[in-house]
């Protein structure tokens, strides 16, 4: 794996960290399996997009997160008060999204930004380094990573992960449980939008299908980030959402060095996800037979 491999992989993976990060909050911390991200993330992209068309690049990042959690507020708004289940919320959501995200784009499916300005060309102009992307990415992840930490830690946060933790027992606190659904699903699609729209900007296109599967590789990311470094701790568990992120771009990388088909990159995440769950099984399962064959050979060594 060559050196702009390498850096190709860390800097997708930060960029595609923020939407890791989202599907934290949702699927882990408020438990609500949340599809609306596949398009949430497109929505991002898409006005990414055409603000940096208008020669507004920042603004772009900024109206992509804000975008994104107007998209979670109205998952949240049909599963709260309208009582529609969350995974068909979700659906409803992301369905819609579609139209709107090529009425965003002027009616295109796809919306190329060569020789438009980003916050990376004007980053590396004024950096004048190739790692620029790197560079940028880092700052933004590190940014997000302490204010999600913060926030979490204080007392909407700390009624946000437990309504995700107890539900019942939040409300019976007399919590609005409806207020912590959609602040929490509201952050987790800004994060996402956010996402889509570094990607957008970073690859110089917004396409109305660049969120298909983003939802697989969220969950791929984190949880290979939860099988190396753990859930010991919610900075740990965003560390290491981050980190689980960038592993998974490398062995996509990875992939594609052995002549994987892009075309099959989605087969490989469904499979990279399918081990990564069943890696705790696994592993029990590896440890009681370990422990059955040292019983046989106690209970042979007792017979002769």
């Amino acid at each position: 794996m060559n050196v702009l491999l390498i850096t190709s992989s860390i800097e997708l993976g930060l960029l595609y960290s923020l939407m890791t990060l989202g599907l934290f909050i949702s699927y882990r911390i408020l438990d609500i399996p949340d599809l609306t991200v596949d398009s949430s993330f497109t929505l991002g992209a898409a006005v990414s997009a055409v603000m940096a068309t208008m020669g507004y690049p920042l603004w772009g990042i900024i109206l992509g997160a804000l975008a994104g959690a107007c998209a979670g507020i109205v998952t949240a708004t049909l599963q709260t008060k309208l009582k529609v289940q969350p995974i068909l919320a979700g659906i409803l959501t992301m369905t819609a999204l579609y139209s709107i995200n090529i009425m965003v784009m002027g009616g295109k499916p796809n919306l190329p930004l060569l020789n438009i300005d980003t916050i990376f060309s004007k980053g590396k102009a004024v950096l004048q380094t190739q790692y620029t992307p790197m560079i940028l990415g880092i700052v933004i992840v590190l940014l997000i990573m302490i204010s999600l930490a913060l926030f979490l830690s204080t007392p909407l946060g700390l009624s946000i992960r437990a309504t995700g933790d107890n539900e019942d027992m939040v409300r019976s606190s007399s919590v609005n449980v409806d207020f912590t659904k959609t602040v929490g699903l509201s952050v987790a699609n800004a994060l996402v939008g956010t996402s889509g729209a570094l990607i957008a900007q970073y690859q110089s296109f917004a396409d109305v299908s660049m969120g298909v599967g983003m939802v697989v590789i969220g969950i791929a990311s984190l949880i290979i980030g939860e099988v190396f470094f753990g859930r010991k701790s919610v900075l740990l568990n965003i560390i290491a959402a981050i980190l689980g992120s960038i592993i998974y771009r490398f062995i996509i990388s990875f992939a594609l060095e052995l002549n994987i088909s892009a075309s099959s990159m989605k087969l490989v995440s469904a499979i990279i996800v399918t081990i990564a769950i069943s890696y705790p099984t696994i592993k029990k399962a590896i440890k009681l037979q370990k422990q059955i064959r040292q019983m046989k050979r106690g209970a042979d060594h007792v017979n002769n």
